[in-house]
């Protein structure tokens, strides 16, 4: 059966209802000034913190794994943390999306330039490394203040969310290229163009190798050093996350080199090593939300099982 265009009538579709109802309350609450839209996300958070039990199961074994070393009750309160970022994540995305760009001017810290500097001075433009932070959108936006930045994504499954996230990232970055579309990638290369890629997240074993991520073998997709290989491009990482007086950090590490090495596992693993060392600037401003280490040998989501007794970070 031919697929319903997915033109702007198609939307009105009742199924498509809880989505505009969920983005026009989030469009009005951007409305509200900036100290009261943290304080709006931060209630957001608790309340998922308090009933999204599943989701909190995932979290609370991504930390218990990736967090060996810390007390019971420091775990907890970390646990609490990252949910309260993820709500105010939610209103940060927000403000990426429809804020007035002016209201960031003086809220960015910058720091690394120089090693951009010399990537881009190299002519084969620049693989920008990043993560899933909570503040991810706003990240973007206030990057694309200082460089022009393409990124690289994975559709969303929902076609309206595509549509407005879409929409919305025009704001800030050049092109959204599809994580497939390898064509427009080394066009954007071959104009020494920055783009901004995230191999963060579980995608399978298909096409990823097992390395360590804070100690745990989590699945790594190899096509990191593939892109890199396109256009023999230099590629560093980009941490970002928020500072206790409201300001905003954007910091460049130095160029990942050598790389690729050739070896498809230590390249992973170094590459997770520079995701690690951006997370804990501030772990609470990381998606833990998602599951890692959902792939694993023993079978999928086996660590994140219910009833799996407390697990040790090599098992």
């Amino acid at each position: 059966m031919a697929r319903k265009d997915e033109s702007q009538d198609s939307f009105s579709h009742p199924r498509f209802w809880l989505t505009w109802s969920g983005m026009g309350l989030l469009w009005l609450l951007n409305r509200l000034p900036y100290r009261a839209q943290l304080a709006a996300g931060k209630a957001l958070g608790l309340g998922l913190y308090h009933l999204a039990r599943g989701r909190r199961h995932v979290v609370e074994v991504n930390v218990r794994l990736c967090f060996p070393e810390l007390p019971a009750e420091e775990r907890k309160r970390l646990v609490r943390e990252i949910f309260i970022n993820n709500g105010i994540g939610v209103f940060e995305t927000a403000m990426a999306w429809w804020s007035p760009a002016d209201w960031f001017r003086d809220r960015i810290v910058f720091k690394g330039r120089e090693h951009l500097e010399a990537a881009l001075a190299q002519g084969n433009g620049v693989i920008l490394l990043g993560a899933h932070f909570s503040t991810l959108d706003l990240g973007g936006l206030l990057f694309a203040r200082f460089y022009p930045v393409d990124a690289m994504y994975r559709r969303h499954n929902s076609p309206l969310m595509e549509k407005i996230i879409t929409r919305g990232r025009s704001r800030y970055f050049g092109q959204s290229i599809e994580r497939s579309d390898i064509r427009s990638v080394i066009r954007a290369l071959r104009k020494n163009h920055i783009i901004w890629y995230a191999p963060d997240q579980d995608f399978g074993i298909r096409q990823s190798v097992y390395a360590p991520f804070f100690g745990v073998p989590a699945a790594t997709i190899t096509a990191t050093s593939r892109l890199v290989k396109l256009n023999n491009s230099p590629i560093l990482m980009l941490a970002q996350h928020r500072l206790p007086d409201g300001r905003y950090e954007l910091e460049l590490f130095p160029v990942i080199a050598p790389f690729p090495t050739g070896d498809e596992e230590a390249d992973a693993a170094r590459i997770n090593a520079e995701l690690e060392r951006a997370i804990r600037k501030d772990p609470a401003q990381y998606m833990w939300v998602h599951k890692r280490f959902k792939t694993h040998p023993k079978g999928k989501n086996y660590l994140y099982r219910t009833a799996q007794p407390e697990l040790s970070a090599h098992e």
